[in-house]
């Protein structure tokens, strides 16, 4: 006799192979996942950083860095004015630390000034995620623009 379909054992051998090659996989999806959030909050830090030393440049006026690494945040205040634009850490990426470091370096929050007309501080912002993938991202004082290195592992 001629019978069509599929038998309920040939569907099960199927599914377990689909959900063997899903299982596999998965966790490269999420290392993918992480190092997108990685790379994101870099791209911020480094846009942060370009917003500070611009808007000391085009308004004249003194802008204010603030980094927080206990917090997993950063804010730049326009001084006179007072306009802040906040950036928090995505999920899964925290602040590891600020260069230059202090002696004491507890995760204190550390202040940083951008003058018009002068070098902007020479600072690097290192940035890790849960896998231990790591960023850092630096203000170059000569041209003033932020360059994110990915540190050799």
């Amino acid at each position: 006799m001629n019978r069509r379909g599929v038998t309920l054992l040939e569907m099960l051998v199927v599914v377990s192979i689909v959900s063997l090659m899903a299982g596999l996989s998965l966790p490269s999806v999420f290392a993918g996942l992480d190092t997108l959030r990685l790379n994101e909050a870099s791209d911020s830090v480094a846009a942060l950083l370009n917003v500070a030393v611009h808007r000391a440049e085009r308004r004249q006026n003194p802008v204010q860095l603030m980094v927080e690494p206990a917090n997993n945040r950063m804010w730049v205040r326009a001084l006179p004015e007072g306009r802040e634009r906040r950036l928090e850490m995505p999920a899964g990426v925290r602040i590891l630390g600020v260069t230059p470091r202090l002696p004491d370096d507890q995760g204190q929050p550390r202040y940083f000034l951008v003058l018009p007309g002068a070098t902007p501080p020479r600072i690097a912002i290192d940035l890790i995620n849960e896998r231990g993938g790591r960023r850092t991202v630096r203000l170059d004082p000569i041209t003033g623009v932020p360059v994110v290195e990915r540190p050799a592992a």
